[in-house]
């Protein structure tokens, strides 16, 4: 019995698993909106809160400008401390430059709640549920950005 037991196995050994979720994480604030099962999306919810946390809660430039002496140094270890807890779900710079810098001050004023799943039908060759996991006010910037 799986009692008390969270976290959905998605048919594979934990190691893979793992690694498909660094993929997905680092790819999700890359493009900001991903599509996959509707099963995998709402597990990968679990980490990309959590990343967006740890980034929104680090502090950043401003915070640092305005310090110094024993306080600016232990402001500095907390965003090293901050990086380091994000590179091991995100694997790519630009993805890394994006979190710290775009999403943390978006999410500054946000208790939670960064992503949203949308459900997007079913998939053709294998019936599988779909659905498109996206950052909250994605949607709205494209949609202003195309009119």
């Amino acid at each position: 019995m799986r009692h008390r037991k969270g976290g959905r196995k998605l048919g594979m050994d934990s190691s893979a698993r793992k690694a498909m979720f660094r993929n997905m994480v680092t790819s999700l604030m890359l493009h900001g909106s991903i599509k996959t099962t509707t099963a995998r999306a709402k597990e990968l919810r679990r980490f990309a809160e959590k990343v967006i946390t740890v980034a929104k809660n680090a502090p950043n430039g401003d915070a640092l400008a305005g310090l110094e002496g024993d306080e600016l140094a232990a402001a500095k270890a907390s965003r090293v401390h901050a990086i380091r807890r994000a590179r091991l779900w995100i694997n790519n710079d630009e993805a890394m430059d994006k979190l710290f810098g775009d999403y943390a001050g978006r999410f500054a004023d946000r208790a939670g709640g960064y992503t949203r799943v949308i459900k997007a039908g079913i998939r053709a060759g294998d019936n599988a549920d779909m659905a498109i996991i996206e950052l909250v006010g994605e949607s709205a910037e494209v949609a202003s950005s195309e009119e």
